[in-house]
Order: structure tokens, then C-alpha cells, then sequence
């Protein structure tokens, strides 16, 4: 599960693509696995317009352009606003979306009324996100009606994580939506708008073995151009039994180191200062994409840690991704989410490599969901609570003072108050600088919702959310305020958004630090976004760091021995 971060940002370039494979490995998935059933207001979908027709150049031997065409060459485009609900994956989404609609001649609108396409890129982890969807969807109703004769009917369409697991009822319910795509079929967006410019429904919810979309050049960039998210992988194969993202989002599959490093390395060139690696379950990141890998060993797993889905032989490992991508930029920060915590053998070890190389941030992600053995078993994570806390241990003894951020789900089902007591006693024996907690809602597909029972009732699951919530705070609070007094190097992001007369910005732990818009005392002027400055730490709260501005820096002189 990703950490839900920021809001959308979208922009980007289609790169030329090597010419079209069959898909072989595209699985359909409609209601239950059954083969897809004709949709539509009472009649099969046509054919439609295929993809060459919307992709300038797509003809054989004639290369595609590198810049988009002109707004409005190609048949079907218009103005597209795009929305994003849930984690920083469906952001990536909304780039990737929105870069194959640019090359096809889509312009882009941030107001919603001034829209011929509206596209909400969708979540499905909890039930509370896909109310939220429902919800926008009886607004956009009324935005519909209301259109105007002298426009072009407007076209409303549901990407990602939603549109794969409710497509007929999105389609049937009220005949509202008009597109429905999920996460493996953004290519076919262009072919999918023009049948519904028709006055047909249409829907591609395939799910592939192969799709990472490499040779999509998303310009994907956040906190005024500082900062940049670089998709390495999608799916996940961890089947842990409250998850829905393996049924929505299908089987792991890793991008060529190759093409992630042309993309790091055009961030760089752009100035970008800080790059995170984004994936479902990053640290099991495995580059098959060329046939020497093939002799690699079979990756192992964390000490005390299993898994239900054996491992595969061969392939470069994220630990070599990662040593390649933190030395394309020694002035480029690194960072990774999400991991799953048994992919962190001690073989070619991740964490040693954290530890050695100054751009790679001393922070991880480690999803515990309970601190309970018992609760841990039922939802197949593949660990206890004692391989669990070892793992920490050796974490901490890795890489001193690193920064832990974790998951975690109050009122699993079967869940007792002793489960819980044992997950609040979790929270205070690793005190993590950052918690993301949730209370339990059950999905369709998954494991517990075949075998299990949703047994624990909605105010118990939101009094021990809370529980949990106050003594995440409380230990966090007491984590940052260890850090009151020292120097933190802080990477700029641009004005903090409760005082313009103040900066903000993030530590190498991932900490939000707020400090005085002032002078710098070597006369260099005032810190700009991009700027790696020293911080003085004054006062700690349990999210966020404040202190004074000492002076402009850079990564590789801060991590010179003084």
C-alpha cells in the first residue's frame, strides 16, 4: 500500500516506441474472471478507430514525432481535465494518461466547466475512496445536463484501480460514465474516447504480464520542479489476504533498468533534485528485460521472513538499480516506496548500499500492518512480530539514524483487543517518524473476503483507529523531538503554505521542516527552491521540524567528512 501523497500533477511527452508486439500475456478480466460480455446501451461495442489512427506516424517505416501535434489534429481531441484520488501510483497514472492523450492532440484544462472529457484516475484500496468516487460522479451528473446544444456532448470516463474492479456497474449505474480503462490500458484511451464521441459506452480493462509503459516519457515533476516520481515497476504478487491491489492492478512486472535510467537522467538534466523510485512492492524490483540476466541467482528473503508466491531465478535486482541510478546525479537525492519488508536479504544488501552512498536517503518504509503474530498470519504477510522487530534491529544497526515510516490496519478481521494492544505496543517499542493508519474495510476478490469474516463492528475498528493514531502521534512527536538542537540538511521546496514569509521543506529522513524566508548569513541571498540549505532544528511537533537558516550547501559537500 502506498502512502496517499499530494495532489495531481501531470504533463509529458510519448516517446517513440519500438514497433507493436502482440500482447501475449494480457489477461481479460471482467466480473468474477469470466470473459468480457457486450456493453453498451444494448448493443456489442464497434470496432471503432484503431490506434494508428490517432497516433501521428504510427504507419510502417514512418517514425513518431517527438513533440506532441498541434491541438486538435487528430480525430476525437479536445480538452481533458484530469483528476486523481488516492496514492502517488495513481499520480504517476494520471501522467502516463495524460502523455498518450497529448501526443493524440488533447489539450489540457485545469477548469473543470471549460472540459469535453473529464477523467477521474481512481482508487479502490478502502470502500471510503470509492465512495468518494460515487459522490463525484452525482456532481459531474448534473455538470452533463447542463451542457450546452452548441457544445460537443461531454465525455466522462474512469481510469485505474476502480475501473478494473467495478466496470459493468460503472457502466449500468444511472448511464453516467461514458469510458471506463484500467491501470494496463491507458494506451487504448485515444480509440476508447472517439467510440464514445460516437454515443457508445466503452470499456478495456485488460490486465497484462508485460505493460509497464518504459517508452512513456512522463514529465513528471512536483514542489515547483524540485522533486519527481519515477515509476520502476507495477502489480504486485504478495496476495496478502486483506489486499485488493493484486486484482486490480495484476502481476509484478519491472521496467528495464534501461529505460529507468534515461528517464532519471532527463530529470537531472532538467534540474530535478530529489527522485523517488515508485512501485507497489519496489524492493522486488526484478529486470528480466534481457537474456543474460537470466543467470542470476533466485533472490532471497529477509531472515525469518516468507512468502506465498515463489520467488523466479534470474533478473537484476532493485540493489542494482539502485547503485546505477544513485550515481547518475551525486547532487540528486534518492528515495523508494513502497518495500515490503521481507525483501531485504542480507545478501547484496539494500540497506549497506543506503548506508555507503550519501544521495540515497538514510529513510524506509516498512509496512508492519499489526503487531500482532496471530492477526499477521491471518493476513499472509509472511512474518511475526519477532522477525519483524529484527529486522528493525538490523535496520537500525545498518544505517544509524535512519527515518521509519509504517502502515498499519486497526480492526482486521478476528482482530481482539489483545491483537490491538499488541499493535499499540508496536507502535511504541520502534516509534516511527511517520504513521499511515487506517481502519479495516473489506474488498471484494481478496482472500478475506472468500475466508474470512468482517467481524470486528465499525466503532470498535474507529475507537482502536483512533488508539493507534494517538500513540503514533505521541512517538513520533518524541522521535523528532530528539532532533531539536541539531543541524538537518534540507532540500527546498518552496514557500510553506501557512505563511508566505516562511520555506518549507524535507530532511534526508523525509521530515517536513519550516524555517524564516531571510538572508543567509554568507551573503548568498535567499534560499531558492532546489537549494540545499543547514537548518538549525528550534522545536519539534509530530510532523513537522522548524528551525533557523545557517547557510546554502550542497549534497556532496554535506556528506564530506568535516
Amino acid at each position: 500500500m502506498l502512502p496517499w501523497r499530494g495532489s495531481l500533477r501531470a504533463a509529458g511527452l510519448l516517446r517513440p516506441a519500438p514497433a507493436a508486439a502482440p500482447r501475449t500475456g494480457a489477461v481479460r478480466r471482467a466480473l468474477c474472471g469470466q470473459p468480457e460480455r457486450p456493453v453498451g446501451r444494448g448493443a456489442t461495442l464497434p470496432a471503432g478507430p484503431d490506434l494508428k489512427h490517432f497516433l501521428r506516424g504510427a504507419a510502417a517505416g514512418e517514425p513518431r514525432p517527438e513533440q506532441p501535434p498541434e491541438p486538435g489534429s487528430a480525430p476525437g481531441a479536445g480538452r481533458v481535465y484530469l483528476e486523481t484520488y488516492g496514492c502517488q501510483m495513481n499520480v504517476n497514472d494520471t501522467e502516463i494518461a495524460w502523455a498518450i492523450l497529448q501526443s493524440s492532440g488533447y489539450t489540457r484544462t485545469r477548469e473543470l466547466t471549460e472540459a469535453d472529457v473529464i477523467l477521474l484516475v481512481t482508487c479502490s484500496v478502502r470502500e471510503k475512496a470509492e465512495q468518494a468516487i460515487w459522490n463525484r460522479l452525482r456532481h459531474l451528473k448534473a455538470l452533463k445536463a447542463r451542457r450546452g446544444q452548441t457544445r460537443p456532448p461531454l465525455r466522462i470516463g474512469i481510469l485505474g484501480c476502480m475501473a478494473e474492479r467495478l466496470k459493468e456497474e460503472i457502466l449500468h449505474r444511472e448511464k453516467l460514465v461514458d469510458v471506463v480503462a484500467g491501470p494496463d490500458a491507458y494506451r487504448d484511451l485515444p480509440r476508447l474516447l472517439a467510440v464514445a464521441e460516437g454515443g457508445q459506452q466503452a470499456a478495456n480493462v485488460l490486465l497484462s504480464l508485460e505493460e509497464t509503459y518504459a517508452d512513456i516519457l512522463p514529465v513528471q515533476t512536483s514542489a515547483g520542479g524540485t522533486t519527481a516520481f519515477v515509476s520502476i515497476m507495477r502489480g504486485c504478487d504478495n496476495m496478502c489476504s486483506y489486499c485488493i491491489v493484486p486484482f486490480t492492478r495484476g502481476r509484478e512486472r519491472s521496467r528495464p533498468i534501461a529505460s529507468v535510467l534515461r528517464e532519471v537522467r532527463m530529470l537531472s538534466d532538467q534540474g530535478v533534485k530529489e527522485v523517488t523510485l515508485l512501485g507497489q512492492n519496489v524492493n522486488s524490483f526484478q529486470d528480466m528485460s534481457e537474456q543474460q540476466f537470466g543467470s542470476v541467482a533466485t533472490p532471497t528473503l529477509s531472515r525469518g521472513f516468507s512468502s506465498v508466491c515463489r520467488a523466479r531465478p534470474g533478473g537484476l535486482r532493485f540493489v542494482h538499480l539502485l547503485d546505477q541510478v544513485s550515481r547518475i546525479d551525486p547532487e540528486m537525492r534518492i528515495r523508494f516506496t513502497s518495500p515490503h519488508p521481507k525483501d531485504f536479504p542480507d545478501e547484496a544488501s539494500v540497506l549497506q548500499l543506503i548506508q555507503e552512498r550519501h544521495n540515497i536517503c538514510k529513510q524506509l518504509h516498512l509496512p508492519a500492518q499489526s503487531g500482532s503474530s496471530r492477526v499477521l498470519e491471518t493476513m499472509r504477510r509472511g512474518y511475526t512480530r519477532e522477525a519483524y522487530l529484527e529486522l528493525v534491529h538490523h535496520v537500525r544497526e545498518t544505517i544509524p539514524g535512519v527515518s521509519l515510516s509504517s502502515d498499519f490496519i486497526a480492526g482486521f478481521c478476528g482482530e481482539t483487543e489483545d491483537d490491538h494492544q499488541q499493535t499499540l505496543s508496536l507502535l511504541r517499542e520502534v516509534r516511527y517518524n511517520v504513521g499511515f493508519l487506517f481502519a479495516y474495510s473489506m474488498r471484494q476478490k481478496t482472500r478475506a473476503h472468500h475466508r474470512l469474516q468482517d467481524d470486528v463492528p465499525a466503532d470498535t475498528k474507529k475507537r482502536r483507529l483512533q488508539e493507534l493514531i494517538s500513540v503514533c502521534r505521541e512517538e513520533a512527536a518524541r522521535a523528532n523531538a530528539a532532533m531539536v538542537g541539531q543541524t538537518q540538511l534540507v532540500l527546498v521546496e518552496g514557500p510553506s503554505k501557512r505563511s508566505a514569509s516562511e520555506l518549507c521543506g524535507r530532511n534526508d529522513g523525509n521530515i517536513k521542516v519550516i524555517f524564516p524566508d531571510a538572508e543567509m548569513e554568507d551573503a548568498a541571498g535567499r534560499a531558492q527552491p532546489g537549494d540545499y540549505v543547514w537548518v538549525k532544528v528550534t522545536s519539534a511537533s509530530s510532523q513537522t521540524l522548524r528551525g533557523v537558516l545557517l547557510g546554502r550547501t550542497t549534497l556532496s559537500c554535506s556528506a564530506a567528512p568535516h
